[in-house]
């Protein structure tokens, strides 16, 4: 799950992203309202963390952005003690939380998972597809109770492949969710084929169905009810 961090005070903002990235997810951070405007519009995230004072701009209006372009994007408010009325209306306006500064880090981990679970799995904490369940809160993936044994990417992969399922996802969208910000540095994006061929590989040797289909000429589907 990639996650983007938009928070001018640096400090806060390394120490959000290396707490998250421990915890299992893929961030991004951006420290302005340019940055952070170029980065939504440019990138799909599982989640937004939008401090509301912003160099450069107001964090509102990059809730705007979010709601007018990706809606499922899920949007946690992290704002001062003074930012009641700002929080109010971030609210109002489509966000799915706020944490008032300062906060304890496994808080914002707290409902960063409750967001996601609620945006993306019905609130539930697991997910399913026939043999195959998917722990988020956990990161874990199993056939008929047998763990898989993943790599990171090939875990976000899968995630991303349940939080999207039935839907058709191009290569590039794949790559841009799991590689971010590093994406145009890389040469080719035959590396996609070869995490989902793994993935395929694993759950099949498992005893589970292979749900990932190839649409020709557009990219990749996981169908499943």
């Amino acid at each position: 799950m990639r996650i983007l961090i938009i928070e001018d005070e640096q400090e806060l903002n390394n120490s959000i992203v290396t707490y998250l990235e421990q915890e299992g997810y893929s961030c991004d951070a951006a420290y302005d309202f340019k940055d952070a405007s170029l980065k939504v519009a440019d990138l799909p995230y599982t989640c937004v963390l939008v401090d509301l004072n912003l160099p450069h701009g107001n964090g509102l209006d990059i809730i705007r952005l979010l709601k007018e372009n990706t809606p499922e994007t899920g949007i946690i408010i992290i704002s001062a003690k003074n930012a009641l009325d700002d929080r109010i209306t971030g609210l109002e306006i489509g966000a799915d939380d706020y944490l008032t500064k300062p906060f304890h880090l496994s808080e914002l981990n707290a409902r960063l998972k409750s967001v996601i679970r609620r945006r993306n799995f019905n609130g539930q904490k697991s997910v399913k597809a026939g043999a195959l369940e998917v722990f988020p809160d956990s990161a874990e993936a199993q056939v008929n109770g047998k763990k898989l044994t993943l790599t990171k990417k090939e875990y976000d992969l899968l995630l991303y492949f349940l939080s999207n399922r039935n839907r058709v996802l191009t290569k590039d969208s794949i790559a841009e969710h799991l590689w971010g910000d590093h994406v145009e540095a890389l040469d080719s994006l035959d590396f996609v084929y070869t995490h989902i061929k793994n993935l395929r590989r694993k759950i099949m040797d498992a005893g589970g169905e292979d749900h990932i289909q190839t649409v020709y000429g557009l990219g990749y589907k996981f169908a499943a009810e």
